[in-house]
């Protein structure tokens, strides 16, 4: 199977558990691949018959921003779920991570596979 990806797209987002992290945004990375078959687009070079990765990132920041929550693991099973539904991505694998969380570590954070690749 072919993919797309968009690789270190940082957001603003409010995310956390903390009431402190309700009343800030806190700085997301996300590293998406998604499953699609690119021979079709690339057939007449149609934009129409890929996924936009330009769309599908501003939809990322939209649905992070539209959709509070305190868990990243949260964050990521919803936004996995809404891409896949909306884009129709048969297979796709998200991974979010949230840089200064953790005093002594770069980044913490989630990877979750959904769908099939097959």
């Amino acid at each position: 199977m072919d993919k797309v990806y968009i690789e270190g797209l940082t957001i603003q987002t409010t995310i956390g558990f903390y009431q402190w992290e309700k009343e800030i945004k806190q700085k997301l990375v996300i590293d998406l691949q998604m499953g699609w078959n690119t021979r079709d687009a690339a057939e007449n070079d149609e934009l129409a018959k890929t996924l936009d990765y330009a769309a599908i990132s501003e939809e990322i920041e939209t649905f992070a921003n539209n959709n509070p929550v305190d868990l990243l693991e949260t964050l990521a099973e919803r936004l996995a779920q809404h891409l896949m539904t909306s884009y129709h991505i048969p297979w796709l694998k998200l991974k979010i991570g949230k840089p200064g969380a953790v005093f002594n570590a770069a980044t913490v954070g989630v990877e979750i596979e959904r769908g099939s690749c097959s």
